[in-house]
Order: C-alpha cells, then structure tokens, then sequence
C-alpha cells in the first residue's frame, strides 16, 4: 500500500493508500465472505473511504486513519500469508492492538497483529490454540521465561485454556515429565457430606472444568491412561500439602479462592525442574467472609521478586461472546462507583 498525502484531489490533513492483493490471495479471503470483513473494517474507520476494484483496495481520509488502514492490511496479508484465515474477530482485535499501538509500527510496543496471531502453542486433534490478544502472548511469554506465573484477570480471559496449553506442550516436548492440575474446593468442606459417591466423586465438580480443558487438547482415551500412570494428575488443592513437586508443569487454578496460608503452601511445593502457573479472578472471590484471599495478598508479597511474573488481563482479553467483555466492564464500573 503506498499513502500519496500531498495528492492535489485531497483536502489539508488528508490522504489516499493503494493497496494491491496478491494474486494468490483471493479477495474474498481479504474481504471475507458476503464482504463481512471489509464491513468490519469500515465500521472501525467510519470517517475513511474505502473502495474496492478488482485486486485494489483504495482508502482515502485523515492521514492517522489511512495509516491504520495501511497497516492493518499489511498485518492481514502476513496472517494470510502462513495459511491461517482471518476472521472477523481476529480483524477487529487487530485494529484495536493497531489503535493501541499508535498504528505505524514505530510505537515501544514490539508485538505486532500477525505475531499475536500467528503465535501456535499447541495443535490437537485438527484445532491449533493460540494467543488471541496481546495480553494473551505476553502471558504464554511469560510463562516461557519464568518459573512461577501468575495470570489474573476476569472470566473468558483463557488465563487457565492458555495454561493448560502450556502444560501440555511441556509434557509433549519433554519439557517435564508430568502435569499436576489443582484447585481449591471451596464449599466442599461444608457440602461434602452431603454429596453422594466416593471422596473423588465429590470433589470431582470442582475439578470438571480442568477435566474439559484437557478432553480439547489431548486425545480423550489417553487421558485414563495419562492420570492411572500419574503423568496427569488431577486433585484438589489439599492434596499438595507435604509434597515436593519435582519435573513437572503445575496449574493452580481458581486461586483467588486460596487464603494466605493455602496460597503460601502451594508455592513452597515448588521442586527442580518445575514450572507453576497460579490462574484467578480477584473479583470472584468465594470465600466465607472475612476471609483473605491468597491470590489478593500475594501480589504485595511477591512483587519484585525475580523469576516471578504477574501478568494481568482485562475485559479487552475476554474471548467468549462479545457481550462477556460488556459484562465485565459494567461489574467493574459498578464496583467502582460503591467503593468495592
């Protein structure tokens, strides 16, 4: 795409880009089906205009805006480029990492769109899983460099989908020889008795979503097998208590529901060759009243220390349906504004 913001057709402060799609990109992989790509786009710069003949796209408004428009397309034809399609999600969150990148690619921010989304961390039974934000690969980065990890941010973030993946990309490459997953189950000392079945049977509700996760990743009649030889482990946060937890990937997940002395236990469970990744939401926090949550305290405790990262997500992260995101930002306005 090349800008011509001096063209004598243009008013002050305007500009024109030409875009041409390469003939092995066929315009409705750019466009998108029904053209709903190109919509998508229009709806972001609705002070642009964006015309489309043949192979050539033209945009034609403020310089900034062109600008964008000049960049996004670049970003799309290297996502293409590896063969994976764009979406109309993945074009609206590369405006947005574009927006917030000052959109020229010379702003401090070094990630850009197709390297957000192009990022594989696992391939599993015909679906790749990759980061969708920006939040997102820095947090699976992290979880690369350091030893403990701590993501925290609100539902449909994939704080514990991205750890999980994580884990079993570890185990695959031999990174470690074993996945340890746990959470604590809040209520289950009240309510256990009251709950038909073997001790198991009664924590497994508790334990069902990091069950579901791992049925996505792995081949569901290995997983038996995986869990009878230990290589997965699946158990309730109380079972880690004496333990030393050597070559192996370990997910705490759900942790803002750990008190401090739990969180404290959990971590010093920590053995050679092992990673942690500790998940949660410090807005939906469970516990009986009055009780501290661990995941709300140990960040004042471990913050500065080396080879510990906390990485945040935000409702710009969530991934379900549109409207989570909305949810999340109106709880947390809500919060606000009654001192919560």
């Amino acid at each position: 795409m090349t800008q011509t913001p001096t063209d004598q057709t243009l008013a002050p402060g305007q500009a024109r880009a030409h875009f041409t799609v390469p003939a092995k990109h066929p315009m409705v992989m750019v466009l998108g089906s029904g053209d709903a790509l190109l919509r998508v786009i229009e709806r972001a710069f609705p002070a642009a205009d964006i015309h489309v003949r043949g192979n050539q796209v033209t945009a034609v408004g403020d310089i900034a805006e062109v600008a964008l428009i000049q960049s996004l397309f670049d970003e799309m034809m290297l996502v293409l480029r590896t063969g994976q399609p764009m979406t109309e999600d993945a074009v609206e969150r590369s405006i947005a990492m574009l927006r917030a990148n000052g959109g020229d690619g010379t702003d401090a921010v070094p990630e850009t769109p197709h390297e957000v989304l192009t990022q594989n961390i696992l391939s599993s039974r015909g679906r790749t899983i990759r980061p969708k934000t920006l939040n997102q690969k820095r947090y699976v980065d992290a979880i690369d460099k350091h030893t403990i990890v701590f993501g925290i941010g609100p539902a449909g973030t994939g704080k514990t989908y991205l750890a999980m993946a994580k884990a079993v990309q570890a185990l695959q490459s031999k990174q470690v020889s074993r996945i340890i997953l746990t959470r604590p189950a809040v209520e289950a000392g009240e309510r256990l008795g009251f709950l038909p079945g073997t001790l198991y049977e009664k924590i497994d509700p508790y334990l069902r979503p990091l069950y579901d996760a791992l049925h996505d990743m792995l081949d569901p009649d290995s997983i038996p097998r995986l869990m009878a030889a230990g290589t997965i482990e699946v158990a309730p946060l109380a079972y880690m208590r004496g333990r030393t937890l050597n070559d192996a990937f370990i997910i705490l997940d759900e942790a803002q529901n750990t008190n401090p002395e739990q969180m404290k236990m959990f971590l010093t469970r920590l053995g050679f060759d092992s990673k942690i990744v500790i998940t949660g939401d410090v807005t939906q926090i469970d516990l009986p009243g009055g009780t501290k949550s661990g995941l709300k305290q140990v960040q004042e405790i471990l913050d500065g220390v080396p080879d510990v990262h906390f990485s945040r997500l935000t409702s710009q992260d969530v991934v379900r349906h549109k409207l989570v995101g909305r949810i999340v930002d109106a709880y947390e306005q809500y919060d606000s504004r009654n001192g919560k």
